[in-house]
């Protein structure tokens, strides 16, 4: 298969899928006008990614790729909340808690880019414009699947009180959060040392997983998921795809399997690397590691 039918495909399929999560999730929405709010932000998503991918192709240039991303869930996520009716804490702790990610997640990636000079997964697809909208279009896809849990809170006219479910949902959310925030922090703690260079990291929270930023970013996608579930209700429980596309998608697709196939490639016949492999869990993190 080409490349070109590959990204004609992934853009078909990126916003077929797009189209069914909105009308499922527009299911019991506030209006605005004869539009559903939810319709709205999920086509916003997509929108924004377009227009800054105009620029971004001209000049062959990646450095505002991740700061789009989150800049697109802060405005979906703000339109959400201006545009519903109703607001109660629920919706209100949802959209603070997305916003909250995002300004974080995306500030240190655009940092990690400006400081490198580039990021490594674009070197090929930025030269080729079709390759390079398929990416600016799956990141629309991506922004509005996994705040999907999130638009049902805050779009949806059932409202509930904060209950126990709710509090579960907060305190997994915090957890999540806690953890890709400190892991983060080691991991560029650890490049920043000069001793060390061309060393892989073994320490802190990646002593107990060898991937605990995703790790966190799965538990805090699943905390705003079960806030979602009292007010959850007809085709809105089709975005609950928010948390299992994460895990696909960091699993299977562009998280885990490229960075271990990285290492392997750097690392793979360094003893230690071998040991820290067969002792450290992919993802889900185990406590302490056997001697």
């Amino acid at each position: 298969m080409t490349d070109t039918r590959r990204s004609v495909i992934g853009i078909v399929a990126s916003l077929a899928i797009g189209a069914l999560v909105i009308l499922a999730g527009s299911d019991g929405s506030s209006m605005v006008g004869s539009i559903a709010v939810f319709a709205v932000c999920g086509i916003l998503a997509y929108v924004i990614n377009w227009v800054v991918f105009v620029p971004s192709n001209l000049a062959k240039t990646e450095h505002y790729f991740d700061l789009t991303g989150s800049a697109t869930y802060l405005t979906v996520v703000a339109v959400a909340l201006l545009l519903s009716d109703d607001l109660d804490a629920r919706a209100v702790i949802a959209g603070a808690m997305v916003a909250v990610w995002a300004l974080r997640l995306g500030s240190f990636l655009f940092r990690r880019v400006r400081r490198d000079g580039r990021d490594g997964r674009f070197d090929e697809i930025k030269v080729d414009p079709l390759r390079f909208f398929m990416t600016w279009t799956l990141q629309g896809l991506w922004v509005l699947l996994t705040v999907a849990c999130a638009l049902a809170i805050i779009t949806g006219i059932e409202r509930q009180p904060i209950g126990w479910v709710a509090i579960v949902g907060i305190v997994v959310w915090v957890a999540g959060f806690g953890i890709e925030v400190i892991s983060d922090r080691q991991k560029s703690a650890f490049k920043r040392d000069p001793a060390n260079a061309g060393r892989f990291i073994a320490s802190g929270l990646w002593a107990w997983s060898r991937h605990p930023n995703y790790f966190g970013e799965i538990v805090l996608w699943t905390g705003i998921a079960i806030m979602a579930l009292p007010v959850l209700s007809g085709w809105r429980w089709v975005t609950l795809i928010s948390p299992v596309f994460v895990v696909v998608l960091l699993t299977r697709v562009s998280g885990v399997p490229m960075l271990e196939a990285r290492a392997e490639k750097r690392w793979g016949d360094d003893e230690d690397y071998q040991e820290y492999t067969r002792n450290t869990p992919v993802l889900v993190p185990r406590i302490g590691r056997p001697g």
